[in-house]
């Protein structure tokens, strides 16, 4: 997995020019892509030795931005005014990933 490809296209996606929180959103994004791992079914770290569908790359970089919006907690990032707006993130990933997931029973 291109971590560095990621964090450049987070950085773009949050509008992100300075280099301070590089390791903060390095750690969002593995998280992000701990949870598309999950909830596609695959192993641990699946995404390490195979290729990000386009659709799943988008989603780790939508929660990944939203995991640095809101970082505090308390707030729902930078839409903190609309409250659906982190419900609005999480349904937007889970349809995207939903697209790349193995299903199974």
């Amino acid at each position: 997995m291109a971590t560095v490809d990621l964090l450049s296209k987070v950085k773009m996606n949050l509008i992100l020019e300075h280099s301070q929180d590089d390791d903060l959103i390095s750690s969002f994004i593995s998280a992000a892509v701990s949870y598309a791992e999950s909830f596609q079914h695959l192993e641990t770290n699946y995404y390490q030795t195979h290729a990000i569908p386009p659709t799943t790359e988008q989603a780790i970089i939508m929660l990944s931005s939203h995991f640095y919006e809101s970082r505090d907690g308390s707030t729902g990032g930078f839409f903190a005014d609309n409250t659906s707006a982190g419900e609005q993130v999480w349904n937007t990933v889970n349809l995207l990933l939903r697209l790349d997931r193995n299903w199974k029973v």
